[in-house]
């Protein structure tokens, strides 16, 4: 469009084909890079989230085996202790009920442990910041 100055002394634009056509042209482009660069975007993030989900389920694995290995271990602990105590002249069903009070106070100890700190998993910080403050009094501006 190009401005054009009349007998009256006012701006007339006139169209000019050539640059319609160069503006949507740009246009057109434009909008093939946007969603050109917004398949790329979604593409990467399907890709992100495969990989996230592979690791996830490996850790899963991992942990689940660690976690056997773990129980396997403490079992042979408990086992060795149990045989220390026959050992030291404690009665066979003696020792094995020691063996079970101690892991019982140990799994009671660790409930505890998770009951307190599930308090936090329901964001406290975070909802007492979301309640409306008490407005102020005039006496508290004064």
């Amino acid at each position: 469009m190009h401005p054009e100055t009349t007998e009256t002394g006012q701006t007339a634009i006139r169209s000019d084909p050539a640059a319609d056509s160069s503006v949507s042209e740009d246009i057109r482009s434009l909008w093939r890079e946007l969603l050109g660069l917004s398949y790329e975007h979604f593409r990467l993030a399907g890709l992100e989230t495969r990989r996230a989900g592979e690791s996830l389920v490996a850790m899963i694995v991992a942990g689940i085996m660690l976690a056997v290995l773990l129980v396997g271990a403490w079992l042979g602990l408990l086992a060795a202790a149990v045989l220390f105590l026959i050992g030291q002249g404690w009665v066979t069903s003696g020792a094995i009920l020691f063996a079970v009070a101690v892991n019982l106070l140990a799994a009671l100890m660790l409930y505890a442990l998770i009951r307190h700190k599930s308090h936090y998993l329901q964001l406290p910080a975070f909802l007492r910041s979301l309640e409306p403050k008490p407005a102020k009094s005039r006496k508290d501006l004064s």
